[in-house]
This record gives structure tokens, sequence and C-alpha cells, in this order.
């Protein structure tokens, strides 16, 4: 299901006790050797210590935010998940603010600057990623069957530029995707998983959204976005399978008829979630980009609860 909204992301939108909202970018190199993942968080749906809190009755989302770092590089990667909350966390109609890092939609251009502390090594990642969407999606989507839970592109094909202060020094340039999402309820409650993925040539990019609902039932979304502004649904792409993880989480990737993707490389391996760069055709052409494997039956574990804090900070205001 679709419906329309307003132009360019919006941070102050109002998010439910127990719920949440969330602002994800990603970026590859045009070389295929760097890349970038951000996601400004509030009401962190992976937080072990929101979780705690929704146990003990209504939480407040935003005492419970975070801008998650995750680069990647031909040498080294890095990681950092600070929870913040209170004072910490400020929003506007245009800009987010968390901790020492921040989220803003300025002339066009989605504008984040980072500056965390790393996890579970000390050290800190420090720079800035702009975002120059090639077109905006104007649509969101419902994911489940109550109207809880709903995905809205942003900028679905965008360059990048990244500038990279720590832990080294480096800048690069490539194509980028932007998006956000939005809950009433934990994300658990409304889904067991899913695999998301957006592939993206230099004119066009492809999205598939398979999530899977707490009541068993399936949504399948294939939308195309054009640099032209243009987008629509797309007939049925191929069910293809990439290797399992390291933790067996399976990565189901849908491509084109009598196609298979290419694994590039495994960014992110934990035991209910990965992350992936893969490649794959795409309407045709050869297209790079992102995969994401979720299973949140997994994430409801205890073990995977109590191994959650090891990967992540909580700061108190």
């Amino acid at each position: 299901m679709r419906e329309g909204r307003d132009r360019g992301p919006r941070f102050d939108e109002p998010i439910a006790r127990n719920g949440y909202g969330w602002w994800y970018l990603d970026a590859l190199s045009d070389d295929g050797r760097s890349g970038v993942t951000i996601i400004g968080l509030l009401g962190s749906v992976f937080s072990p210590f929101y979780a705690a809190a929704r146990k003990r009755g209504l939480a407040d989302p935003l005492a419970h935010c975070s801008m998650n770092v995750a680069l990647y590089g031909p040498q080294r990667d890095a990681w950092s998940f600070t929870e913040r909350g209170g004072t910490d966390v400020r929003r506007y109609r245009t800009s987010l603010v968390i901790g020492t890092s921040s989220m803003e939609w300025q002339d066009d251009t989605f504008l984040v600057r980072f500056d965390e502390e790393t996890a579970p090594l000390p050290g800190r990642v420090s720079g800035t990623v702009r975002i120059h969407p090639l077109a905006l999606a104007h649509e969101s989507f419902v994911l489940d069957t109550h109207g809880r839970h709903r995905w809205a592109p942003i900028a679905p094909i965008a360059r990048a530029e990244v500038d990279i202060r720590r832990p080294e020094s480096t800048r690069w340039t490539g194509m980028a995707y932007v998006d956000s999402n939005f809950g009433s309820e934990p994300l658990e409650d409304g889904f067991t998983g899913w695999n998301w993925s957006r592939a993206t040539t230099r004119r066009r990019t492809v999205v598939t959204y398979d999530s899977v609902r707490r009541d068993g039932t399936r949504d399948l979304i294939q939308h195309s976005f054009g640099a032209d502004g243009r987008s629509e649904p797309l007939e049925p792409l191929a069910l293809a399978r990439a290797p399992r993880t390291l933790w067996g989480m399976e990565r189901p990737v849908r491509v084109d008829p009598g196609t298979s993707p290419r694994l590039v490389r495994t960014l992110e391996d934990t035991p209910f979630y990965a992350r992936s760069q893969l490649s794959g055709r795409y309407l045709g052409e050869q297209a790079h980009g992102v995969h994401e494997a979720l299973s949140l039956d997994r994430f409801r574990t205890r073990v995977v609860q109590f191994m959650l804090p090891y990967r992540m900070r909580r700061v108190s205001p």
C-alpha cells in the first residue's frame, strides 16, 4: 500500500510510546572498495535497554536514540553504536541531533556529520557525508496488515561525497541511497523477519522488501526508482540465494529471472542480522548495492539480548 508524503525527510514526526523511527543511508564508492552506512534511530529498535524498558510498560522512544555509524574500507572497518536520550537528543523539522552527531536536510542535500566512539574496542569515527539526490521519492508504503509499520524511500538514487577524518583520513564518492521507517509498536511485534535490498545502476535503483509478518502473512515490495523522478512497481523478480553467513543467516535475494547474485562482501555478520554488498542483474543491467537479512525471532532470544551490549554503549545525559 502506498501513501502520499511531503518532499524530503521530516525529523519531527511524532513517535508513539514503544514505537520507533529511523533514517537510513548507505553509500558505496565508485571503485567498490569502500562503503558507509549511517542510521539515525529514535526508539532504537535493536537496543536491549529499550527492550527492557518496554517490558516495564510504555517506554519513551526519545530516551533510547542512537546514531549508528558503520565504515567499510579496503584495509579496516569501524563500528559505532552509542545510545543516548534526554537533552542529548534534539530534533527539528529539517534536522536531528543525537549527541555529537547530526542529520540535516539542507538546500536539497542530506548532510550527516558524525563524531562517535567505537565499540567493542575503543576508538573514534568522525567525518561528513553529503548525499545529493538525483531524484526524490514522494510516497510511503505500509508494511503490515494493521498499518503500524511503514517504509518511506527518500532518495533512492543519489550521489554521495564521503569525507572520513577518523579512524583514518579518506575521501571518496559513489552511489547512495536514503530512506526512513516508522512504527507505532516494537518491530518484533509486527514481524518475524525480512530481507531488504537496494541495487543501483547509474540511472535507476531497484528496491525489494520481502517481509514475514508476525501473523504469518508475507508482503513483497518490488519497486524501481529512476533518476528522472519516476517510480513504478516491478513484475516479480526471481528468488535466488547468496551463501549463508557464518552465523547461519539465510540471504534470499531477488534478481532478474535466469540470473544469480554475486556476493561481493559480507559487511556485518551477527546472530540475528546480516548486511552484505552484492551485485546482480536488474532490468537487464548490472547493478551494485546492499542487502540486509533480519531475523526478529533470533533477536528476541535471551542469548542475543545478552550479547547486544557488547556492540553498543549507553550514555546517560
